[in-house]
């Protein structure tokens, strides 16, 4: 958990810096489950690595990873994370994504490239996507680290795909988590060691975003029934603002079995002007 203090200073290098970094964040033992909890599903369900050069011949991408282990669900709500993307975005962000990035030994460098630039929006924007990476291993100049571009979130144009850039190795001891805005200049760096590096991509946008990750048809809804709330609300079954995502002017939580959700926009205007009328 990190103070009010902290965390608005966090938010304040993200929008100058386009990054930070929560060091040692992650307790030993959560560390230490999320791995195990990797390489056990990688083993049952026979998966293996990505078939395409941006995600690497050598890298294990496991998607859609609440649906695997309940351990899983403490990423997108850790509570030293969570506040951090709050204060860039905003109470009601949503989660985009959330995958393993294990990279295997003789794992190429990926090229520097940045995660909204499909997104017609002019260069530079607002902070539109806040990504986690997690550090599961140690990061290091020779296992992977990630290679970013400090302050490249405020150029005007998108890196050119393929093209060398000078680049900063983001190295940091297992257990802490890097925050960029997504618009940052960034890649995944090469593995030239002869272990396997350990790490997740979290993913986080505003909740009038579409989601890279289809969550409410991913996630089969036995399995979201479960979650906490929050978690809940993260995937999506919450209402942005009391009217972007609602079914029926009803909030989609509803639908996981909780009690009434929010009030749409429309509702919560005649409520206030009825308390207005009864005051006046």
């Amino acid at each position: 958990m990190l103070s009010e203090t902290d965390v608005a200073l966090h938010a304040d290098r993200i929008r100058r810096d386009g990054y930070t970094v929560l060091e040692r964040v992650v307790a030993p033992q959560l560390v230490a489950d999320l791995k195990a909890a990797v390489e056990r599903i990688e083993r049952e369900h026979h998966l293996g690595p990505a078939t395409t050069s941006f995600e690497g011949f050598k890298t294990l991408r496991i998607n859609n990873l609440l649906t695997y282990d309940d351990v899983f669900w403490e990423v997108p709500l850790h509570a030293a994370v969570l506040p951090v993307v709050e204060a860039v975005l905003d109470k009601e962000c949503l989660l985009s994504s959330f995958c393993s990035l294990v990279l295997g030994p003789g794992q190429e460098a990926q090229p520097i490239h940045e995660d909204t630039q499909l997104i017609p929006l002019p260069r530079p924007h607002i902070p539109i996507t806040i990504n986690a990476i997690w550090a599961l291993s140690d990061f290091t100049a020779t296992n992977g680290a990630t290679r970013i571009v400090p302050g490249s979130h405020a150029y005007d144009h998108a890196p050119e795909y393929g093209k060398h850039y000078d680049t900063q190795m983001a190295t940091m001891p297992a257990g802490s988590v890097m925050l960029f805005d997504s618009a940052l200049w960034h890649g995944g760096g090469a593995n030239d060691s002869d272990a396997r590096r350990f790490a997740f991509s979290c993913a986080y946008c505003w909740g009038w975003m579409r989601q890279q990750e289809n969550l409410q048809l991913g996630i089969p809804q036995e399995t979201a029934r479960r979650f906490p709330r929050r978690l809940q609300e993260l995937c999506g079954y919450g209402v942005y603002k009391g009217q972007f995502g609602h079914i029926d002017n009803r909030d989609p939580i509803e639908l996981l079995g909780r009690e009434r959700g929010k009030r749409m926009v429309w509702e919560a205007t005649d409520v206030k002007k009825a308390r207005q009328a009864a005051q006046s």
